[in-house]
C-alpha cells in the first residue's frame, strides 16, 4: 500500500466529503482502501453517512471534494451505467412488466451480449441463488425472499467485479435474512467478488463481513475485522453499537502503558486496558462485554475482579440467561450465561457477588 493507502486497492476513497447544502458534510474527509475480493460492510445509524458512501461509488451522489477510484482509476466522472457495478437495493427494484428471466437479461441487453450468451448467463444467474424454475414468472408471483434473490441474480448476472448491497434483507423475516447472510457470503466468497455493503443491522455486519466499517456522524469510528471490532472496541460509540456491552464511569486513579486502575464513581477500584485515557484525574467510560462476567468466584483466577450485585431480572432465553442487576450504582449491568447444567437460577432481591478479568476491562472515552 501507497502512503494514503489508495495503491493497491480496488474500491479506494481519497479524502472523499459530501456536502448537500454546501455547508454541512454528511461524509467527512474519508479515506478507504478495499481489497479485490473483499466483503466490507459500512455499520452504523440513520444519517451516519454510510449510505452516502455508496451511492457516491455507484455514480448517483456526487462527491463534494476527493476522489473516488476503481481499480486505481478516478471513476467521479464516470456515469453509473458505465461503472460496470453490480447494485442490490432493499427494495428489489425488479421491473414488474418483465418475467423473471427478462429481468436479468436486460442488463445483458444494454451490454450489446447476444442472445446465445444472455441465454446461459442468465440461467447460470438463476441457479447460483437456488431459482432456476422461475425465470417465467413476474416478480408480483414470487414471495419476498424469492424477489430478494432474483435481485441478487440480477446484479450478478453480468459478472461485475464489484457489488454494492444497500440494506438488501431489510424487508426480510428473521429467520429468512440470516439464512440469506450466509447464503450471500458463499456466493461472494465462491465468485471471488468484491462487496460492499451498507447495513444497521449489527448482527449482519459481524457474521457477513471480512471488514466493517462503522460510521458515525460522517466518518468511519473503526475499521476493523469483526472479532476485532467486537473484542477490541476503540472507543464509546463503537463499544456500545456492537453487540451488547456493560459500561460503568469512574475516574483514572493511576495509568501505565499496560493497567489503568479507575476509581467506579460508587467508589470501588478495578484494573482495566487503558485504550483512550492518558493521564490520572481523567473521566473514563469502562466497557466489559456481558459474556464476560461471571457470577461464580471460584470459577475466577485470584486476580480476578469481584463486585457486590443485586438481581433485578433473570430471563431465560433458551440457549443463554440473561440477568439484569445493580451494579456500582447502575441498574443495567447485564449478565449472560450459558444455559449449563450446574447455573443457579437466580431470583430478583438476591445478593451476589460477579467478577470478570482485567484484560476483558476497557478504559474508553467519557
Amino acid at each position: 500500500m501507497g502512503a494514503n493507502g489508495t495503491n493497491e486497492a480496488f474500491v479506494a476513497f481519497d479524502r472523499v466529503q459530501k456536502s448537500y447544502d454546501g455547508e454541512t458534510l454528511v461524509v467527512k474527509d474519508l479515506n478507504l482502501a478495499i481489497a479485490k475480493g473483499e466483503f466490507l460492510t459500512m455499520l452504523g445509524p440513520s444519517g451516519s453517512g454510510k449510505t452516502t458512501c455508496l451511492m457516491m461509488l455507484a455514480g448517483f451522489e456526487t462527491a463534494t471534494n476527493g476522489e473516488i477510484l476503481l481499480d486505481g482509476k478516478p471513476i467521479n466522472s464516470v456515469p453509473p451505467h458505465k461503472r460496470g457495478i453490480g447494485m442490490v437495493f432493499q427494495n428489489y427494484a425488479l421491473f414488474p412488466h418483465m418475467t423473471v428471466a427478462e429481468n436479468l437479461s436486460f442488463p445483458l441487453e444494454v451490454r450489446k451480449i447476444g442472445k446465445s450468451d444472455r441465454e446461459a448467463k442468465v440461467k447460470r444467474a438463476l441457479e447460483m441463488v437456488q431459482m432456476g424454475d422461475f425465470g417465467g414468472r413476474r416478480p408480483a408471483q414470487l414471495s419476498g425472499g424469492q424477489q430478494q434473490r432474483v435481485a441478487l441474480a440480477r446484479a450478478l448476472v453480468f459478472e461485475p467485479e464489484l457489488v454494492l448491497m444497500d440494506e438488501p434483507l431489510g424487508a426480510l423475516d428473521k429467520q429468512l435474512r440470516e439464512h440469506m447472510q450466509f447464503e450471500i457470503k458463499h456466493i461472494a466468497d465462491s465468485l471471488g467478488i468484491t462487496v460492499v455493503y451498507v447495513t444497521h443491522d449489527q448482527t449482519e455486519a459481524l457474521t457477513m463481513s471480512d471488514r466493517v466499517a462503522v460510521f458515525e456522524d460522517g466518518r468511519i469510528q473503526q475499521l476493523a475485522p469483526p472479532d476485532q471490532l467486537y473484542e477490541a472496541p476503540e472507543n464509546s460509540f463503537v463499544a456500545q453499537f456492537i453487540g451488547e456491552n456493560n459500561s460503568l464511569e469512574g475516574v483514572v486513579e493511576q495509568i501505565n502503558n499496560k493497567v489503568a486502575v479507575v476509581r467506579l464513581d460508587s467508589g470501588d477500584l478495578i484494573d482495566t486496558i487503558p485504550v483512550n485515557v492518558s493521564q490520572v484525574g481523567e473521566r473514563t467510560r469502562v466497557s466489559i462485554r456481558p459474556e464476560r462476567v461471571e457470577f461464580i468466584k471460584d470459577r475466577l483466577s485470584p486476580d480476578a475482579h469481584t463486585l457486590k450485585a443485586e438481581v433485578l431480572e433473570f430471563v431465560y432465553m433458551g440457549d443463554i440467561f440473561r440477568t439484569r442487576l445493580r451494579v456500582a450504582g447502575k441498574d443495567d449491568f447485564i449478565i449472560k450465561s450459558r444455559n449449563a447444567p450446574d447455573q443457579v437460577r437466580l431470583k430478583p432481591g438476591q445478593t451476589i457477588e460477579i467478577g470478570w478479568m482485567p484484560e476483558d476491562c476497557r478504559a474508553l472515552d467519557a
